[in-house]
């Protein structure tokens, strides 16, 4: 499955990368490996949505939310790559998701960026992932996820 096409296929415009806010980089490759950092659900202006899931946010727009970091990660990837077609496979994603007390549907919302991966990569894109539900987020960040993918020589 070629990834660029299937994003054409799909009606996906992969957004701009986001920036680091601090002192990291987005991207590391080590070996075949490339280590995405922690990012969110960042649009042109600002955050999709704010807040703690379960509480000031749905769980359809945590879900929107993971789905939106999702093609964050992958701007990210591709322009660290020059192209998709260089992704071997998803090989873990590690999602946070800054709870309400109570909220217990955090593999629900990281479902949102592992339903794009799939879709993206096929079964290139199954991948082990941690879904995890924390008490804060930087920013009132609804979630932040990580994403580690093996890659082809370039």
């Amino acid at each position: 499955m070629d990834p660029e096409a299937r994003l054409e296929e799909l009606g996906i415009e992969l957004p701009p990368p986001p920036k680091p806010v601090g002192s990291y980089t987005t991207a590391v490759i080590s070996g075949d490996l490339l280590f995405l950092s922690g990012t969110t659900c960042y649009v042109e202006g600002g955050l999709l949505y704010k807040g703690k899931v379960g509480g000031s946010v749905t769980l359809d727009q945590a879900y929107a939310a993971a789905r939106q970091t999702a093609l964050n990660l992958l701007s990210v990837a591709k322009a660290e790559l020059g192209t998709l077609n260089r992704v071997e496979r998803v090989v873990k994603i590690n999602g946070y998701v800054n709870s309400a007390p109570g909220f217990d549907q955090q593999p629900a919302v990281i479902n949102g960026v592992s339903d794009v991966m799939v879709a993206v990569f096929g079964d290139r894109g199954v991948h082990a992932r941690t879904s995890v539900g924390v008490s804060e987020l930087p920013g009132q960040i609804p979630v932040e996820i990580e994403m580690v993918v093996q890659v082809r020589p370039g």
